[in-house]
This record gives C-alpha cells, structure tokens and sequence, in this order.
C-alpha cells in the first residue's frame, strides 16, 4: 500500500509498540502532528510545556519500563531545546528515540528560518543519529533506530526528517513489518555499519570461569554495582551472588534502587557522598567485582589512591568502558545478567564471617541517624523517611541535581528496582518534573513522587501546567533551604563563605504558584507539619506542591573533598 511519510512514521512507531509521545509542535513538524491527531486512538500525545521537559518525560518513561520512550519537537529552537534532555538520557544510558522535522532540504544549509544542523549537535551525545532526505528510507531507518535505541548499551537516538518527506503528497510503497519489534532491517540488508557496535557480546567459558576463580579465591571481595544491574534487569542475580558468596554490595547513585536497602549485606552508596562502609569496603577489599558500572570520578575520586590493593573483574556490555577510567585484573564484555546467570553455577558457597563482620561494623560505626523529634526545622533525612513509610516500597521516587538528590540517595530505603530515577552523568537540574510527568504516563496506576530542590524546580516548574492538564497525581515536595544548597555548601568549606549567587531568598511563594496552576500547594516549616501535609497530599490521590522548609546551612555528609582518596571522608561538620 502507498502512503505518506507521516503516515509512514505513525505506523512504525505503532509496529514499535510505542504508545505514548511526549512533545512540542511546531511549522517544521506539523504533517505528523495532523496524522498524530488522526491516530490519537492508537497513540497518546503528551504536549509539554517545554521541549526540555518532552525529553525527560521520555527518558522516565523508558527508565521506569525498560521500554524506548519517544519525544517529538520541530526544527531549530525546537530542536535545540532537546538537546539537555538527549545528553541526559546519553549520559546514563536511557533508551530514547527522538524525531525532529528540518526546513524542507532546499532551504538547508541557507540560514532559513528555523533552521539548524541538529544531527550534527546531537553527534557527540546520542548513540547514532539520523537524517532522511528520502521517503523511501524513512521506514527503515526508524525501525533501525528503536533496534539501537535498546540494543547492548542503550542511549538516545536521533532521527531529523526535512518537511517534503512527511508532506501528504509524498507517496512511497509501505510494508508492515512481519517480523518482530526487535528485528533488524538495515543490518541485514547490508546497509548499516552498526554492527559492531550494536551485537551483544557473548563472553567464552574460558573467561566466564577465569571470572568464577577470581571471586572463589578472594577473601574480601565486594561488589560494586553500578546502572547496568538495573538496565538489564539482573537485580535477582545480584541478590544470589551477594548471598550465596556472602559479599557486600555498594552502589552507584544510578544502582541505588538495584539491591534492597535494608538486607544485611547492603552498604548503600560509594564515592563522594558515599557511606563510611561502603567506602572502606572499597579500599580495603582485595576483589571488586564491578558490575555495570564504569568507575566515574564521583566513584573512585583520587583514582590514583583508589582501591589500589584489590585486583578488579569488570563485567560490562560495553567493552569501551574496560580500562577506561580504572585499570581491571580481569573483565568479562556481555549483558550483566546473562553473565551472572552463567558465572552462579561456578562459584562456592562461603560465609567470609570475618570480612562482612567488618564491614557490619562500619556500617554501625556511622550509622545514619538524626534527631527524630518532630520539632524544630525539617530534618532532610526525616523527609525521606516518611515518604517512604506513606508511600511504601512501590512508590516511583525522583530528583531533580543537588543537595536533595543525595540526601535521597543516601537516605531512602529503596527495595525495588527502577523505583529511583535521577540525572547521575550529566547531573541535570531540571531532568525531575519531566522524567515524573513521563514515569507518571507510563505507570498510570503507580504513584509518583518527586524530590525537587527550590534551585532545580525554578527550571522547570512549569510543568506544572502539563501535570495539572493530564491529571496526573505527583507529589512534589520542594526541599526548600532558600539556596543553590549544593554550590553553597562548596562555598561554605572551600571559598571562605564567599557565597557568590548562591543565595535564593526570592520568590516564588511555591504554594501561591501551585495554586495559579490549579494544583494543591501546602506549606511546612517543621517535621510535625510535613507529615501532616505529606499524607494528607498523598491521600488526596492529586497532584501537590509542598514547600518543606529546610536550614540553609544543611550539609551532605559523608563527603570526599575534591583530590582526595575516598577513604578520607568528612563525616561531620568540624572534620
């Protein structure tokens, strides 16, 4: 059958299984908006505030499911303003495909308006990206560019359309793909060099039990699990190798949902902020078995004085990220858990008594603990606390980039995986209240509750329109110390308490604006207050604002100071 490129393109991410597009329309993009508005029975659009915001929306859609969330804007501005959100989702590895229309390919290369070359900006932060300048390629590569989005080491991907391809005039054979979602059309027609990149690795026995006799003679192993335990859903052999060989596992700010919080052998997060135990562990084990994780600089700090008396298995499905930033003793390229399943079968059962008693020990040592007294100013680690005995183990719980961030990380119980979703790499305040909006969309029946910063929130607090119009019942709850609280807190230790535009002590009245928007806004200047208005919001089944007050001169501790080993943490105020 003949249709046209629009046509083309809803079809495709209709045989791609994609049900919700999150988006900004514009000159550029219109003939897929009116097909869009032709199919809105078969494909949800979600219009944003801000194609900023589209983009996150579509990264916390494809972190909470594991499915390619899509996002959509029109050329120039348009395009452009995805850009934060496309490094975002590279970054930390989240599985997003986004279309932009171009100027009619005439008028590229003329300065014309609205124009820009978004294939060659997005270059270095998707995984591939994409320009069709004829119809009868369009289907094929949009099909290639979901296989890339979530093949291997999934990112982002780009596809940019000139406006003549998806004209209604423009006609071109269409044949509905038989064969499944996951297939892959240009390869096997010779017409990608993608290959390499993109087939998964599948490590020898030789290497899968070279892997096993490293862990079987270590004595004070520890595991360090980092974001792609949680992409490829091997939180379970996680959980089996830490029990049946009695290792501690410590965690990557992306990893932080990947192993239950309160299990025993649980050290909680590592690096910068990290705990004292998960720190030491670290430093003084002799195996760190590396699972998904690519050793960043907020990890290892000093990477010189890192772990330097342990050998290091590095087991991870992108092989440019062996060697990279840490040299490893030995390293295993595939998908975590299809390596996990089969390194289990090979390893010994040991309890290592001695080892996991030490690391109890510092665990108990500098526990995390405050005064509980619902009185007085809100207490961070309080906030956490009750957020999670309301809304329990199921709850999806994000951040926007700051000092709220890591008391979340450091301080929520999380159980469940892909039950926390943050900006780890690129650190992007503002990723928040869209990656909600998204994760909302995605899990209707869920509930949603995101930790903002009074900082981060400014960027991006109007999405509280698109919240507001779709119904979607999030709770924001703005930890509020009037402060960019993270910057500060530098100033304060390293700067003289020089505090160069840090302070916040402007508007607006968080409350006064959830109102303009139509949404529920609560204030609560003690913990007494927030718990009150923190059930009653979440009882409601509504979206709320609750601006919860906290002392500006409020720390994140632990913390490893710039250039210094990770085991020389400042634990308190005064070190």
């Amino acid at each position: 059958m003949k249709i046209n490129g629009s046509q083309v393109v809803v079809e495709c991410l209709v045989e791609q299984g994609v049900d919700t597009i999150f988006g900004y329309p514009g000159g550029a993009i219109l003939n897929i908006y009116d097909e869009l508005y032709k199919n809105s029975d078969r494909i949800t659009h979600v219009l944003t505030a801000h194609e900023q915001a589209a983009a996150h929306a579509a990264d916390g859609y494809a972190r909470s499911t594991g499915k390619v969330g899509v996002c959509m804007a029109t050329s120039g501005p348009g395009a452009t303003n995805l850009v934060t959100g496309i490094a975002t989702a590279y970054m930390d590895s989240s599985p997003v495909v986004a279309i932009t229309c171009n100027v009619p390919t005439p008028l590229l290369g003329r300065d014309s308006f609205q124009e820009i070359d978004i294939t060659g900006i997005t270059m270095p932060i998707t995984k591939h990206n994409f320009m069709v300048h004829d119809i009868k390629d369009l289907a094929a590569t949009i099909r290639e560019a979901f296989f890339i989005a979530k093949s291997g080491r999934p990112g982002p991907v780009l596809i940019d359309i000139p406006k003549e391809v998806t004209s209604p005039n423009n006609l071109v054979e269409f044949e509905p793909l038989k064969k499944p979602a996951d297939s892959k059309p240009l390869i096997e027609s010779g017409k990608s060099n993608m290959q390499r990149v993109l087939n998964a690795a599948v490590p020898s026995d030789g290497e899968i039990q070279a892997a096993a006799d490293m862990i079987n003679a270590s004595e004070r192993p520890v595991i360090y699990a980092g974001g792609g335990v949680v992409i490829s859903g091997a939180e379970a052999e996680l959980l089996e190798l830490a029990e049946k060989c009695s290792i501690p596992v410590s965690e990557s700010l992306m990893a932080r949902s990947a192993f239950p919080s309160a299990h025993p052998l649980c050290t909680w997060m590592v690096g910068m902020h990290g705990t004292k135990a998960s720190n030491m562990a670290m430093t003084e084990s002799d195996l760190i078995i590396a699972l998904g994780s690519r050793f960043s600089d907020r990890v290892t700090s000093d990477a010189s004085r890192f772990a330097v008396n342990s050998k290091i298995l590095h087991i991870d499905v992108d092989p440019a990220e062996i060697n990279k930033n840490i040299t490893s003793a030995a390293s295993v390229v595939g998908d975590v858990k299809a390596v996990l399943k089969r390194l289990l079968p090979l390893l010994e059962k040991k309890d290592r008594a001695d080892w996991t008693a030490k690391v109890a020990a510092w665990k108990a040592e500098h526990p995390a603990s405050y005064d509980k007294k619902p009185s007085g100013s809100i207490n961070p680690k309080f906030i956490c606390e009750h957020i999670h005995e309301v809304a329990g183990d199921d709850a999806f719980i994000t951040t926007e980039v700051g000092q709220h961030q890591m008391w979340t990380a450091q301080y929520y119980p999380f159980a469940k995986p892909r039950t926390f979703i943050t900006s780890g790499g690129l650190g992007t305040m503002g990723f928040g209240t869209g990656a909600a909006i998204g994760i909302q969309c995605a899990n209707p029946k869920a509930r949603v509750v995101h930790i903002a910063g009074d900082g981060s929130f400014r960027m991006n607090c109007n999405e509280l329109a698109t919240i507001q119009h779709y119904n979607l019942p999030i709770i924001i709850v703005v930890v509020n110390n009037g402060a960019l609280g993270n910057v500060r807190m530098w100033q304060h230790l390293f700067y003289g308490e020089r505090y160069s535009q840090t302070t916040l002590d402007f508007g607006p009245d968080w409350k006064t604006l959830a109102s303009a928007y139509g949404i529920a806004g609560y204030k609560a200047d003690t913990a007494e207050e927030f718990a009150r208005v923190f059930d009653d919001a979440f009882k409601s089944g509504k979206a709320a604002v609750i601006d919860a007050k906290v002392d500006i001169d409020e720390m994140v501790l632990p913390m490893v100071p710039g250039g210094k080993a990770i085991y020389e943490q400042i634990m308190s105020v005064g070190d």
